[in-house]
């Protein structure tokens, strides 16, 4: 039997950050069900740091994160994860209503949010179609390096003496009063304290464990990347519709563009579907006339939301030393660092940091 302290389930950036923040002081047990840590999510993220993204509830913990993302300790990693982007919210004639309640929601807060007209727009896109005749710019839009980010969480908890073990799927939960006991990769391992971080799977976690599943849902999002005949500078902000219909961006030559889809799927290995590539390329070609040479590749990965669209972060009340750390949909690298601080303290039984943790603890779902 291996004795730990902590027993984190998924080695995703969810479950990579708070192993790097936990293992100095604690021992800790990482089981990633893949040949690879971020096999499904993280390793398939067009990710971008935008605080807007999200809503007004996940924009503290965006916010939190920007620190540590854009100028890490050194101890953490030599350079910075991110890479200016800016980023424009455009509206159609007439959607002003739309824009103006996308401005509303974040009043009050840090987000600066500036009013572009037509002619403002069109001095960086002179292809925009003529129905896109406004928009609010973020400067403070970041390209975000998912590889190296999550590299640098894994490369810490190791370096603080976490047991990483790839290609161990969970495959049996139980709790003998006193600890959970965990069979995965043929071994048995002990701990009071699981990390449910699994992703997709983190209601299959816990019902494995007998914990009331929490409603986690999975939701396929599509990625296509084009070439356009005419190459397309890749400093251009990034531009995304008010009413979620796209977002795309130019980077390496190359247009990365999605349809924003959210398609309710069964945890698995996802794949993009013939008919979201069409929907994307359709609405692409709507927006802007930059004629598509080729279709250079395509993939699909899993969003995973609970029933209120907020992470899950916290102890199940129900069940003792079973942590959630889960429902981080399509936010969970650009709030990692706070996110994991925040999970961190609460495991670790510290103090509340710069994000208090109460909207998102799981007893919001008793």
């Amino acid at each position: 039997m291996n004795r730990f302290d902590l027993v984190i389930i998924g080695a995703g950036i969810a479950g990579a950050s708070v192993a790097a923040l936990v293992a100095p002081l604690r021992k800790v047990l990482v089981l990633e069900g893949e040949d690879q840590p971020g096999y499904h999510t993280t390793g398939r993220s067009n990710a971008f740091w935008q605080a807007t993204y999200g809503g007004p509830h996940i924009e503290p913990l965006t916010t939190a994160s920007r620190a540590v993302l854009e100028a890490p300790p050194m101890a953490f990693s030599e350079t910075g994860f991110l890479r200016q982007r800016g980023c424009v919210t455009l509206a159609r004639r007439g959607e002003d209503a739309s824009l103006a309640a996308f401005a509303d929601a974040f009043a009050g807060s840090n987000v600066v949010l500036e009013r572009w007209n037509r002619a403002r727009l069109e001095a960086l896109f002179p292809a925009l179609k003529p129905a896109w005749d406004h928009g609010l710019y973020e400067a403070a839009c970041f390209d975000i390096d998912v590889a190296a980010l999550h590299g640098a969480y894994l490369k810490a908890a190791r370096k603080a003496g976490a047991d990483i073990r790839s290609h161990a799927r969970v495959t049996a939960l139980s709790h003998d009063g006193v600890a959970w006991q965990v069979e995965a990769g043929g071994e048995t391992a002990s701990a009071p304290v699981i990390v449910n971080a699994a992703g997709a799977w983190a209601d299959d976690i816990a019902a494995l464990a007998g914990v009331q599943p929490v409603g986690i849902q999975p939701y396929r999002r599509t990625i296509v990347q084009l070439e356009t005949v005419t190459p397309v500078p890749n400093d251009l902000p990034m531009l995304i519709d008010v009413d979620g219909g796209f977002y795309f961006k130019a980077d390496g030559g190359r247009i990365w563009l999605s349809p924003h889809d959210e398609t309710p799927s069964p945890a698995c290995d996802a794949a993009p579907e013939e008919l979201d590539i069409a929907i994307a390329i359709d609405r692409f070609e709507q927006v802007i006339d930059w004629p598509i040479r080729r279709v250079d590749t395509s993939w699909a990965g899993l969003r995973s939301f609970a029933p209120d669209r907020l992470p899950v972060y916290g102890f199940d009340p129900a069940s003792p030393g079973f942590f959630w750390c889960a429902g981080q949909g399509g936010f969970g690298i650009q709030t990692a660092p706070a996110a994991a601080d925040l999970c961190a303290r609460l495991i670790l039984g510290k103090d509340a940091g710069l994000v208090d943790p109460t909207p998102y603890k799981p007893e919001r779902f008793a």
